[in-house]
């Protein structure tokens, strides 16, 4: 069998098909794997069974301690190839995972962010900081800004082709502003905002590192992505009195109930409830 040729259809589909480049990444990876270890019994994928597919997912399970984000991905992926490369409708919804587990967000207190951003002196590093925490913007999204997208007449950020393909407005914070003039000068981008040695874009991994790097040296134990930093920004708006569509639509939200999550917390932080403990 030539998994790679297959793969290499699976890609061009997904392409066809203006899947995000994540997801392509995803979906190819989790393919990949699905077809070397199904190569060892079969020489074709069409030679396997629903059944067979249903007892790889469990293999999964219960030898790769598999989360249930990571099996709806390994489900949606196979589902996905066998349609679009071989042609074939499974019936296999059965097993994508019924419960997804809830979490509340992480986030940092108003504090740990004056903290990041005072112990970061590269003005490079401290824009992207600056940018993820006061626009709430995701890591791709602040990737993928280019120069022109920053419109300092109406204090706005354009967010061009967000997650499901959307675009959005974001606030531009005055501060922000201040420190986004200065790195301008300094470093002259292109294209990109935030452009690589080669002028590409710059890289998520770099990103993810400046953060952590920041949050270390700002003595935070937490463990810190720019993820969080979005988080905090949906929290301190919340906190602040911010209506809950209008995070909503900031954050690119498409369903109000993925908002609701950063309510349980900030519900709480307002209320002030004492412990019972401390009514002894």
């Amino acid at each position: 069998m030539d998994t790679s040729n297959l793969i290499q259809q699976f890609s061009q589909k997904l392409q066809i098909q203006r899947f995000s480049p994540a997801t392509i990444k995803n979906y190819l990876a989790v393919v990949t794997q699905f077809l070397t270890i199904a190569q060892m019994k079969y020489h074709h994928p069409m030679q396997l069974s629903e059944v067979e597919i249903e007892k790889y997912v469990l293999w999964l399970i219960e030898k790769k301690n598999i989360g249930n984000s990571y099996q709806r991905t390994v489900v949606a992926g196979i589902d996905k190839f066998y349609s679009l490369v071989l042609n074939q409708q499974l019936n296999i919804k059965y097993l994508y995972p019924k419960r997804i587990k809830q979490t509340l967000p992480k986030y940092l207190t108003k504090d740990e962010i004056k903290r990041m951003l005072d112990v970061t002196t590269n003005i490079k590093h401290r824009c992207m900081i600056e940018l993820l925490y006061s626009s709430g913007l995701r890591l791709s999204e602040l990737l993928n800004l280019k120069v022109q997208h920053i419109n300092s007449s109406d204090m706005l950020i354009h967010v061009e082709q967000g997650k499901g393909k959307k675009d959005r407005t974001v606030v531009l914070s005055k501060k922000l502003l201040l420190t986004l003039r200065q790195y301008y000068t300094e470093y002259r981008p292109l294209t990109f905002l935030f452009e690589g040695h080669d002028d590409g874009k710059y890289q998520q991994r770099s990103v993810q590192n400046v953060v952590k790097n920041s949050a270390s040296k700002a003595g935070i134990t937490k463990k810190v992505s720019p993820h969080i930093l979005r988080h905090s920004f949906a929290t301190h708006l919340l906190e602040s009195g911010v209506d809950i569509r209008i995070v909503q639509e900031l954050l690119g939200h498409q369903s109000i109930h993925t908002t609701e999550l950063y309510t349980h917390i900030t519900d709480i932080t307002k209320a002030k409830i004492k412990s019972p403990l401390d009514m002894l």
